[in-house]
């Protein structure tokens, strides 16, 4: 009988939206946690800074959200725990992109699962909140 090796990668899906502001704007919105509620609604119905983290309403629960220490590359990953301890990366990242910048966020199948039309919908979610942060980020000004 031959052996099935299971995969080692989960499939993945990059969402991006451009936004018509320098990027060294976009990475200081995009990384301070008081934003979240503005344009990242799916993950943040409010948001305090409390002992030293920053936690979020989800609307199922209070989040903790930690995000990379600031850098001059753009990287924009955080780490949200929810309240059973699990963890979950979101790799984000501000990229030059002419005049203005690329935002993106990785998804990972694997923390859906099988269902199709969860991981659908959680794509969705995440190119809403990227419309809503471009279009947050070009009204202001």
């Amino acid at each position: 009988m031959a052996h099935v090796r299971e995969p080692t990668t989960s499939e993945t899906q990059t969402i991006s939206v451009s936004i018509e502001r320098e990027p060294a704007e976009v990475y200081r919105y995009l990384i301070d946690p008081r934003h979240l509620p503005v344009w990242a609604a799916g993950l943040a119905q409010s948001v305090e800074q409390r002992d030293g983290q920053w936690v979020v309403d989800s609307g199922d629960g209070e989040w903790t959200v930690e995000f990379a220490p600031e850098n001059s590359y753009g990287v924009a990953d955080h780490v949200v725990t929810r309240p059973d301890g699990a963890t979950q990366l979101n790799p984000m990242r501000v990229l030059p992109n002419g005049r203005g910048s690329e935002v993106t966020f990785t998804l990972f199948r694997a923390e859906i699962g099988d269902d199709a039309a969860a991981w659908a919908s959680l794509q969705e979610t995440i190119a809403t909140d990227l419309r809503v942060l471009r279009d947050t980020l070009e009204g202001a000004g």
